[in-house]
């Protein structure tokens, strides 16, 4: 099973190897952020910095920096056995589209190890000390300026709690903090996202919003708050699941919200309709730096926390980076999901270079002409892979997590007159390249081979692919060590 804690976690990294304390004195003033990038592309171990200049908290870094630290934090072997526990879900009975997918998870919630439960405050280490009003002091916390043109320090792990005014439903979301002072946050809630939808029906309603964000989460729950659930699938539901276990939580000392009652640090506070303050420049997961702009401010009135807490973050950037596993165990989770929503996928791949949102690479058993188009513009449809910006459809008996596979198909056998599909529609908030913000140009090539229904009329058809003669191959196996090669 997952890890109960965050502290659990990095004592059994430390015990296997995998965690290097740094007891020198550490800047966040550019100094953590480069020696954790470093350490992150080099493949290195989990960092825990003792002595974090100005604040006398601990910081643990690059925790999820490996698929083997990630899978090792959700306690499974592969990303494969929660890809198979939630295809054990899907029965042929359930319909395609967005309604299979939350009778799936309406099953999921039946099960009695999976819903998260409460508990008192005083079974809460999370709120072994509480500080409010003026005794709150951000500058406690060890907040990051990573990139030399950031517009500030910044909390890159707070998980936000919201829920919709009108409906009560919770979100749990990662969004990126500013520290503007000692008592002030800046929430980066971008357009697309759930939190920024229940802060604009609170603000119409003439409403503040309750917000809690908490650091140094379960490794469960810090996971779901990355995956792109629809907006009322719960994601302490899914924590559960992916865990095996319900999610201890604890009801917040100031707003009407719940939190993990085995977090490290808590902050909560009321958000004021209209409350905007200058946010960013910040050097973001795309590889570029995302430019200043107006977003919510949240003054913190309560900070409750362990007696002696940790706080985790992350540092994005240039890829590869700590995104990479994370995005990889959504890659696989959700492929039994997204074949609800377009049953015609084989497989898929997210490329880490892409920003994972926008590139996907697709595989399908072709069936009929166009087959390809189709595929692409279901996945336009779906949930929050309309944010994808390319698609390449291959047939399925290629690897979509062979890049050169991959391109040797989508470079080398298209006809990009015919085979090149250009459209327009949202893209991702971050997203600088497109030529006004929100949307934008995308593109889907089919890679697939081709028939001439589609109009392929060269005589004699699709050609062969070169391949070996397979009795000749079985000989050279067979002789192989003879060689000495």
């Amino acid at each position: 099973m997952a890890y109960d804690d965050l502290r659990s976690l990095l004592r059994a990294l430390e015990r296997e190897g995998d965690l290097k304390r740094v007891k020198a004195e550490v800047d966040p003033y550019l100094e953590v952020g480069e020696i954790v990038d470093r350490v992150q592309k080099s493949g290195g171990p989990a960092l825990l910095f003792e002595n974090v200049k100005g604040s006398d908290m601990p910081l643990a870094m690059n925790v999820f920096g490996t698929d083997r630290r990630l899978l090792k934090a959700l306690g499974l072997k592969s990303y494969g056995e929660i890809s198979e526990k939630i295809g054990g879900l899907l029965r042929p009975e359930l319909p395609h589209g967005f309604v299979g997918v939350r009778e799936a998870f309406g099953k999921l919630g039946a099960m009695a190890h999976v819903p998260p439960k409460k508990v008192k405050s005083d079974s809460a280490p999370v709120q072994e000390v509480v500080l409010r009003g003026e005794e709150v002091d951000l500058d406690r916390l060890p907040a990051l300026f990573t990139w030399p043109q950031d517009g500030g320090s910044f909390f890159n792990l707070g998980l936000t709690h919201t829920k919709d005014p009108e409906t009560g439903i919770r979100n749990l979301g990662l969004y990126r903090l500013q520290r503007h002072d000692r008592r002030t946050i800046g929430m980066h809630w971008q357009i697309h996202k759930d939190s920024r939808n229940h802060y604009q029906v609170a603000a119409r309603r003439g409403e503040r919003l309750p917000v809690a964000i908490a650091f140094g989460c379960p490794p469960a729950v810090t996971y779901a708050s990355t995956a792109p659930l629809p907006g009322d699938i719960d994601e302490y539901l899914f924590a559960g699941f992916v865990a095996g276990k319900r999610i201890e939580m604890v009801d917040c000392k100031t707003v009407p919200l719940q939190v993990p009652a085995n977090a490290e640090v808590v902050l909560e506070g009321w958000l004021e309709p209209g409350e905007m303050r200058p946010e960013g420049p910040f050097g973001d997961h795309t590889g570029f730096y995302t430019p200043q702009e107006p977003f919510p401010a949240l003054t913190i009135d309560c900070v409750t926390m362990r007696r002696r807490p940790l706080l985790q973050s992350i540092v994005v950037g240039r890829p590869p980076t700590e995104d990479g596993p994370l995005g990889r165990a959504t890659e696989r989770f959700f492929l039994p999901l997204l074949k609800i929503i377009v049953p015609d996928i084989v497989d898929y791949h997210l490329p880490e270079a892409g920003g994972f949102h926008n590139c996907a690479i697709v595989s399908i058993d072709k069936r009929y002409p166009k087959h390809a188009q189709k595929v692409m513009h279901a996945i336009w449809g779906a949930h929050m892979m309309s944010l994808t910006k390319l698609i390449v459809v291959v047939d399925s008996d290629c690897d979509v997590h062979d890049l050169h596979e991959v391109a040797w198909r989508a470079l080398g056998n298209t006809d990009y007159a015919r085979d090149l599909t250009v459209v327009e529609g949202p893209v991702d908030h971050l997203d600088h390249a497109s030529y006004q913000q929100f949307w934008g140009g995308k593109a889907g090539i089919d890679a697939t081979k081709k028939w001439p229904e589609e109009g392929y009329t060269r005589d004699g058809g699709w050609p062969d692919m070169v391949l070996s003669d397979p009795d000749t191959a079985a000989l050279v196996d067979r002789r192989w060590k003879e060689y000495g090669l």
